[in-house]
């Protein structure tokens, strides 16, 4: 997992912004211009700009200008990171709760036989 690290903090940065982590929601649905997308947050277009930039920059979308629209769309596979990541931090909790309710097992059953 170390060679995706930079990659994967990349994703993390993008998505701790509210507003960006809603435009991942809204672009889950399918894509959509940056134009429909600006009108559901309170800010300025420019403002909003520099979101779309970071997503951008994260891999997390892609964008694609045909005539005056720019149109957004959701590059799933780099939420596989997420995934990835979240798998492996659950396999690691999951082996140290396995081993502590083994601990606490075997120290439960020496104290019955003792």
């Amino acid at each position: 997992m170390a060679q995706y690290s930079a990659a994967l903090d990349d994703v993390f940065v993008a998505l701790a912004d509210p507003t960006r982590r809603g435009v991942v929601r809204r672009l889950g649905r399918g894509p959509t211009s940056v134009g429909d997308l600006a009108r559901e947050f309170p800010m300025t277009l420019p403002s909003f700009m520099k979101h779309v930039r970071t997503l951008e920059t994260s891999g997390l979308i892609s964008t694609v200008k045909s005539g005056r629209v720019r149109t957004c769309v959701l590059n799933r596979e780099r939420l596989g990171l997420l995934d990835d990541w979240l798998a492996e931090q659950r396999r690691v909790w999951e082996d140290r709760t396995d081993r502590l309710e083994s601990l606490l097992t075997a120290e439960t059953t020496e104290e019955d036989h003792a």
